[in-house]
């Protein structure tokens, strides 16, 4: 039963998250944290931060690292299945369409509308986690930790990897 509740999250969130890894990340959240209560949603935020700071995409790394903390290396495979299958699926049938009415309108305009829908997606996502973080380490942390990576990652150009290693150290040291 597991396995096929595992399926069944990371295929829901990539059969419906349009756009990409990070569109599936407010899908995939709301299955594991709302769904079945498989982490919290600091939980699962700390696995989106160490999933950003590793090369590849984002769906991939978090879909083998939620199958395989719930059902172990089988639970890993599932779960990469799961998010590799809706988009090879869809982008054979999609393909084809495309190709017949690439010039159409209707289809301009669909790519148009859909784009403020994942930032709206992103943008809810980034509040929840923000907000979820000052509640548990409070605001002044949370501030110092974004306000810090802000700094490191827009100025100074620092790689996102040691920005948040940055903030676990960080974290660690004064959180603990």
């Amino acid at each position: 039963m597991i396995y096929w509740q595992i399926f069944k999250a990371n295929f829901i969130a990539n059969m419906l998250g349009y756009g990409g890894g990070p569109a599936t990340i407010p899908l995939l959240e709301h299955e594991v944290v709302d769904t079945y209560q498989w982490y919290t949603t600091q939980e699962f935020s700390e696995i989106v931060a160490l999933g950003n700071g590793l090369p590849g995409p984002i769906a991939t790394k978090l879909a083998a690292q939620v199958g395989f903390d719930v059902g172990g290396v089988l639970g890993s495979s599932i779960a990469l299945f799961a998010t590799i299958a809706p988009t090879m699926i869809l982008m054979l049938i999609l393909l084809g369409i495309l190709m017949k009415f690439k010039n159409s309108p209707i289809v301009i305009r669909l790519t148009l509308y859909v784009r403020p829908a994942i930032a709206v997606l992103l943008g809810v996502m980034t509040y929840n986690f923000f907000f979820n973080a000052s509640e548990s380490a409070g605001i002044i942390h949370t501030a110092i930790i974004a306000g810090a990576s802000l700094l490191f990652l827009e100025k100074f150009k620092v790689n996102p990897v040691y920005v948040v290693l940055g903030a676990l150290l960080y974290g660690g040291l004064f959180l603990s």
